[in-house]
């Protein structure tokens, strides 16, 4: 990722003896920090930086339209083999602050899907990767699952409370992986925070659907995924930032 230099204005007081007495003399020094910057992963026009899950171009079933992508399946019974499916990064990020907005339509599902570790040993995203839920908490029957509500990291930890707002309406997803720590937010709100291969995550997860998975949440670097779950949903504004 590229840097962004900018200057930090430090106030340094020195203090020096002169013939028996003492001066204290301040000058402001000019120190050059480096800071990363929010790299744009959706350039509003195109898939480039985007690819199908598996392998291969990001199937026809999603859209762009007005700087938005879309799972365009409000027309799947016309969709042909191999034009619907997860999608993901074609980079892999270990360390960051990812950002994105989205909505869904009534009673979809959805979910972001991050440290994704992408092989032939993985027929899915969510064999290897964590997922915060899209949802339409209102309709989809998914909501009467504690853990499986919007904003929830996916059959883990719920939500420390409920800030989705409703179907058709814009959400800001934001997820925060930085060495080992976890923070999940909705609407600006931190909706989940945990620590990740600890002894208590471990004995989560060993609880959890994916008990039975070994590839789940082991993987420390991995690609971000966008999931086909068969439903109208819509994504905008997708960044990210290296920590």
């Amino acid at each position: 990722m590229k840097n962004l230099g900018y200057l930090l204005m430090v106030s340094a007081t020195l203090s020096f003896s002169c013939g028996g007495s003492s001066e204290q003399s301040a000058e402001t020094v000019e120190v050059e920090v480096e800071e990363n910057e929010w790299v744009e992963l959706f350039d509003g026009t195109s898939f480039d930086g985007w690819k199908k899950y598996g392998g291969g171009e990001v199937g026809n079933a999603w859209k762009i339209k007005d700087g938005t992508l879309y799972l365009d399946a409000a027309n799947k019974e016309n969709w042909e083999q191999g034009d619907a499916g997860d999608i993901v990064t074609v980079d892999e990020f270990e360390n960051f602050h990812f950002q994105l907005e989205w909505k869904i339509a009534e009673n979809g599902n959805s979910g972001i899907i991050f440290l994704v570790h992408e092989s032939e040993e993985y027929s899915y995203p969510w064999m290897t990767g964590l997922e915060m839920q899209v949802l339409d908490n209102d309709g989809h029957p998914d909501a009467k699952i504690r853990t499986h509500r919007a904003g929830d990291l996916y059959d883990l930890i719920e939500s420390s409370e409920e800030t989705v707002k409703p179907i058709g309406e814009w959400n800001l997803a934001e997820i925060i992986v930085n060495q080992g720590e976890l923070q999940l937010h909705l609407n600006g709100v931190m909706v989940v925070s945990t620590s990740l291969w600890t002894p208590e995550w471990e004995e989560m997860v060993a609880n959890s659907k994916f008990k039975d998975m070994p590839g789940f949440g082991k993987y420390r670097k991995g690609k971000i995924a966008l999931q086909d779950h068969g439903d109208e949903v819509w994504f905008r504004n997708i960044r990210v930032k290296e920590l």
